[in-house]
């Protein structure tokens, strides 16, 4: 009873993604049109969708539903933790492989960055400093490791710390490495929505030795509203095998960047 019900919920929770993902996509969709995406029924949609405004991942109109807009919808926690799971591994995995004993590491509040720091125990001694509570709670109980909490103003909606005081405890940090993603890259610049966030990475990327960025594939070529660093600021991308082609090959040619398309 218990593992079909554990069946039933993932599969649900795998469909809801499927709609918000196609949605997101293409602005909004009807009701049928996501019936038959996904095989089940209208009605079934209908309580999916229901879910998915609850959460505030999408909005719900008479004869169909759209995407909110990109400050909603690619801030939100929950969407993030949940979206293209099975690429952030493979790009954690792949990071894992410049963490080396000893070093001391600052990761942001992305749900990359989260895949990564739960492969960390593999690589103490360590110490990680991050101002993500999810992150915090994935290391809190392993052998070896430093763990430094960056706190400030706890944001609902990213379920991080930011503010001035976030910023000014990682403006007080220098760390061998720190590993970051945003919501948004092109060959030349990344980018992300909002300015809280931007000013924190930046700071982030300002304390540390070497940087290193994690960028699934669903994320590029794109922009958001603020520019937060030049590519060439970064010292390695690791990036899934969806990433374009022609934009890798671009990367590769117009940077010294070392890319690491999997």
């Amino acid at each position: 009873m218990g593992q079909t019900a554990s069946g039933s919920a993932r599969s649900r929770t795998i469909r809801q993604q499927r709609i918000a993902d196609y949605v997101i996509g293409k602005g909004s969709a009807s009701a049928a049109e996501l019936a038959e995406l996904t095989g089940v029924s209208v009605m079934t949609v209908h309580r999916d969708v229901d879910e998915l405004a609850r959460r505030g991942l999408l909005r719900k109109f008479r004869g169909g539903v759209s995407a909110l807009p990109s400050t909603v919808f690619e801030s939100n926690a929950e969407y993030r933790l949940n979206a293209h799971v099975e690429a952030k591994a493979a790009i954690a995995r792949q990071a894992l492989t410049h963490v080396e004993p000893g070093m001391s590491i600052l990761l942001d509040d992305s749900s990359s960055a989260l895949e990564l720091a739960k492969l960390l125990p593999a690589a103490t001694p360590l110490t990680v400093a991050t101002n993500y509570p999810r992150t915090i709670e994935a290391l809190k109980n392993v052998d070896d490791l430093r763990l430094i909490c960056i706190g400030g103003d706890y944001s609902p909606t990213h379920d991080s710390y930011l503010g001035m005081p976030c910023l000014e405890a990682v403006e007080r940090l220098t760390v061998d490495a720190t590993f970051v993603s945003t919501s948004a890259m092109n060959a030349e610049m990344t980018f992300h929505q909002e300015p809280d966030i931007v000013m924190v990475k930046r700071a982030m990327l300002a304390s540390a030795g070497k940087r290193v960025l994690l960028m699934d594939s669903s994320k590029m070529p794109r922009t958001a509203l603020h520019r937060l660093a030049p590519v060439t600021d970064y010292h390695q991308l690791v990036i899934d095998s969806g990433a374009p082609e022609k934009l890798v090959e671009e990367l590769r040619n117009r940077t010294a960047v070392d890319v690491v398309k999997l």
